[in-house]
């Protein structure tokens, strides 16, 4: 039965965060970067059409990758989130279970299958026992009412 490898140890999702983390820090970048040099230009006067016009367009196109950068970071966290929900792997429960021999034998007048049927010498189980009384069983005047049977 194959099973998924922990979140720790999954190449995707560190992939996923460290790109996530770069893109946006390229954006913010590419962001802050037009915006001061727009602010600068137009404080100062020499603010051409082409730093204007196309800058408007880089601080545009950054905002967006900074934020395709926070969707891949927002992402990243929510699988990290719906990890925890997963069961955990049952190879701890399939390790504690003692293994039955194959013929526990009848050393001490056990049944044969005994480790089979979760009986353990010491517990004092006992043999069963009938609890209704010989005579309540074979009385004839009763017939229809119940018979306990422990």
């Amino acid at each position: 039965m194959p099973t998924r490898p922990r979140l720790v140890r999954s190449i995707p999702f560190w992939v996923l965060l460290i790109v996530s983390l770069a893109t946006a820090a390229a954006g913010a970048y590419i962001l802050s970067d037009r915006l001061g040099a727009m602010t600068t230009t137009l404080t100062a006067g020499t603010a051409t059409t082409v730093d204007v016009y196309v800058g408007q367009s880089v601080a545009v196109a950054g905002a967006i990758v900074l934020g395709a950068g926070i969707v891949g970071v927002l992402l990243a966290l929510t699988i990290a989130a719906l990890s925890t929900l997963r069961p955990r792997a049952a190879v701890e429960a399939a390790e504690a279970v003692p293994a039955i021999d194959a013929d526990p034998g009848d050393e001490d007048g056990d049944i044969a299958d005994a480790g089979r049927h979760g009986y353990e010498r010491g517990l004092g189980y006992t043999e069963a026992v009938e609890t209704v009384p010989a005579a309540a069983a074979n009385a004839d005047t009763d017939a229809d009412a119940p018979v306990p049977t422990r």
